[in-house]
């Protein structure tokens, strides 16, 4: 029997007598336990329990016929595969045992559920010491709590929190752009046809939070430097794509022609301004 496949064996996992045990049922092939002992130089019982092991690694198989139990090993890819597996596994857990030793940082997740769960993750944001930014619904999170405005919007602007959002293009979008200024933030629209969110993320410090509104409330704190960072990023690629947005929208009204509703309106607004000055012209007199 080979040494060197005995130790190749050995380093992938399996004992010395395991090994022989694997070896011995491959070179016979389908063969009754007596078979593969006699082949491996290993007794009876200690090869049986050797082979029930082996197929619980699922590297050997076995099917009874006429009450004898007849064992093959499965083919040597198969063991490879074993062995693939728990070295993914392992490089999964690397990050774990890295933390384990003080190696890295990992991100802290908080997770919320429900109305107060989600004014938990609004009142995290009022500790921020940078500026918020911020997809969001203006719609959806109103629908929610009905006070929003008047509990979170208010008190960021009176802590002086500074934000940035970017919404979907709606009349509640609108609504609530008109009223930057009234509440220390800037607000870019994008087209809620092609652009429609329902959850909402708030990025500022080394944090993320992120609720969803539409089927259930739930939403999470996650506190990472990297992850910030990152969404950082991405925020403000989408802040000058939004910004390329408006000025094009401005472009395209300012050299689409006017419609005919456009014109009537426009003349009846001249008309008006011309009757308003002749009124005036005829209510003066010196008498």
């Amino acid at each position: 029997m080979s040494t060197d496949l005995i130790s190749i064996l050995k380093n992938l996992g399996l004992s010395e007598k395991e090994s022989k045990v694997y070896l011995a049922s491959t070179e016979v092939g389908t063969a009754p336990v007596s078979e593969i002992a006699k082949k491996a130089h290993i007794n009876r019982v200690t090869t049986y329990d050797i082979l029930e092991k082996l197929k619980q690694k699922g590297i050997v198989s076995y099917f009874t016929k006429k009450k004898i139990k007849y064992f093959s090993c499965t083919k040597p890819e198969t063991l490879l595969e074993e062995f693939e597996k728990r070295t993914n596994e392992l490089r999964i857990a690397l990050p774990k045992l890295k933390r384990l030793t003080g190696e890295t940082n990992h991100p802290r997740v908080r997770y919320f559920e429900g109305i107060e769960g989600i004014k938990a993750i609004y009142a995290d944001t009022l500790t921020a010491k940078t500026e918020i930014l911020n997809f969001s619904n203006s719609t959806e999170i109103r629908k929610q709590w009905v006070n929003y405005d008047e509990e979170y919007v208010s008190k960021r602007a009176k802590k002086k929190i500074y934000l940035k959002g970017i919404c979907p293009k709606d009349k509640a979008g609108e609504t609530v752009h008109a009223e930057d200024k009234k509440y220390h933030r800037e607000f870019r629209l994008l087209p809620s046809n092609q652009f429609d969110f329902t959850n909402e993320i708030n990025i500022y410090d080394d944090k993320v939070s992120i609720i969803s509104f539409k089927d259930e409330l739930i939403g999470m704190i996650i506190e990472s430097h990297e992850i910030a960072n990152s969404q950082r990023a991405i925020f403000d690629m989408c802040w000058k794509f939004a910004e390329m947005l408006e000025t094009m929208d401005i472009k395209d009204r300012m050299l689409r022609p006017l419609s005919n509703e456009e014109i009537a309106q426009g003349i009846e607004k001249e008309v008006s301004k011309i009757q308003k000055v002749e009124k005036a012209e005829n209510n003066l007199s010196l008498f």
